[in-house]
């Protein structure tokens, strides 16, 4: 680890806790909303103003605390939109992928697994490593393969969700009168 210090790991920590609990939240709300048509679509309006709350309150607090200045300039402006549509548009994809009938377990194992890789390739192409693709070193490449290989392993055995609860619980099936539920 080059960077001083080991505040930025804690802080890339909280992402990891906070990324890895968004896929069963998300989809915990969109069932939530009591809609199968609908329903994801209500639960990201709600991502939409947690983003507000958190993305444009937190900074725009921060940054008056803080005495910054309000100069913005275009290639910044520009990128971080860039940045937060990408975002935004991977965060309604995570929604149509349940949609799709896709479950949390699968869906965010390709993601996560997915993401360091593009974010990997993308860095290189915009940043070009010294020695070009020749001087990067095999582990990069092995860490590459882990990667996909970890998301497809987790993807295809994934633990059997357990069976879902009857609504009628054992003691009650026991003292229900003859005939009761049983269909005329």
């Amino acid at each position: 680890m080059n960077q001083p210090g080991f505040s930025w790991l804690l802080y890339a920590l909280m992402t990891v806790s906070c990324w890895g609990l968004y896929g069963i939240f998300l989809h915990s709300g969109q069932i939530g909303m009591g809609d199968p048509v609908h329903g994801r679509y209500k639960a990201f309006l709600f991502v939409g103003i947690a983003y507000f709350l958190v993305a444009v309150l937190a900074p725009i607090a921060v940054l008056l605390a803080s005495g910054a200045d309000w100069n913005y300039p275009a290639r910044g402006m520009t990128l971080s939109l860039v940045a937060g549509t990408v975002g935004a548009v991977g965060a309604f994809g995570v929604l149509l992928a349940f949609g799709a009938k896709g479950t949390p377990a699968v869906v965010m194992s390709i993601i996560f697994a997915g993401a360091p890789i593009v974010n990997a390739l993308v860095a290189m192409a915009l940043h070009p490593p010294a020695g070009g693709v020749g001087g990067i070193r095999w582990q990069f490449f092995a860490g590459i393969a882990c990667a996909a290989l970890g998301g497809c392993l987790v993807t295809l055995y994934k633990p059997a969700p357990a069976p879902p609860a009857s609504g009628v619980s054992q003691a009650s099936a026991h003292t229900a009168p003859s005939g009761a539920g049983t269909p005329r």
